[in-house]
């Protein structure tokens, strides 16, 4: 953490100088309830760093798919092109439907319909905008993955083409396109991330009972394989 600020602190600060309201919007601290929603593919805090999607410092006043090392959709960066900025009304209605703003968007969301929601989301990611200099600690959606995984396995490099040739069985679930209709998307995901969890569905610390059957038949090797397939899929 740059500067000793806790996020309790920095709204503590936000709400007396009423920068919870400004531009309408609502409450951080119940927004950054509300951010769990989003920290399985973005970061945002001291640390963040790209992952499924891109990392959300400085996200006000940014133009639209223009983060170095992210892979946007082409519809996302034409929106870029054509001036799209993410401001508090361009945000409203990204994260309440984003396909109905950004149409073949990549990020897999149904979206947030509940408008006092959105509009404390909204609050809680402009605080990491509005002072770069001196962003706080995210508590806890900058931490990267927590895990107790061997490094050797994490160190695998996996076969993308044989991950294609293993992945026929995944994708009568999960769409290769990235859409989630009641399924989440694995396209994408960082390899580090789908390891982890495919492990932990061997384990069954994660309670999928489909999940932990399907990935209890895989070895190490075959995980790092699909692992390296879905991250770069188009």
């Amino acid at each position: 953490m740059r500067s000793g600020l806790t996020l309790s602190s920095v709204f503590a600060a936000f709400l007396v100088v009423g920068g919870a309201s400004a531009e309408g919007l609502g409450d951080a601290e119940k927004g950054a309830q509300v951010y769990k929603k989003c920290a399985s593919c973005h970061q945002v805090g001291d640390g963040a760093k790209n992952r499924v999607g891109p990392q959300l410092n400085g996200l006000f006043g940014r133009v639209a798919g223009t983060v170095d090392g992210v892979k946007y959709s082409e519809s996302m960066v034409r929106m870029g092109n054509d001036g799209l900025v993410w401001t508090a009304e361009t945000l409203d209605a990204y994260i309440e439907n984003p396909r109905a703003l950004v149409s073949k968007t990549r990020m897999s969301f149904r979206g947030i319909k509940d408008e006092q929601q959105r509009s404390d989301l909204m609050a809680y990611l402009r605080i990491y905008s509005d002072n770069p200099a001196n962003i706080p600690e995210a508590e806890p959606t900058a931490t990267g993955t927590d895990h107790d995984l061997d490094p050797a396995i994490l160190a695998l490099e996996g076969d993308a083409e044989y991950g294609e040739y293993l992945a026929s069985e995944c994708k009568t679930c999960h769409q290769a396109s990235g859409a989630s209709d009641g399924i989440p998307s694995i396209t994408h995901w960082p390899t580090e991330d789908f390891v982890v969890a495919m492990h932990a569905y061997k384990r069954k610390l994660r309670p999928h009972p489909v999940m932990q059957m399907m990935a209890g038949r895989l070895n190490d090797e075959e995980i790092a394989a699909l692992a390296a397939y879905f991250k770069d899929l188009e």
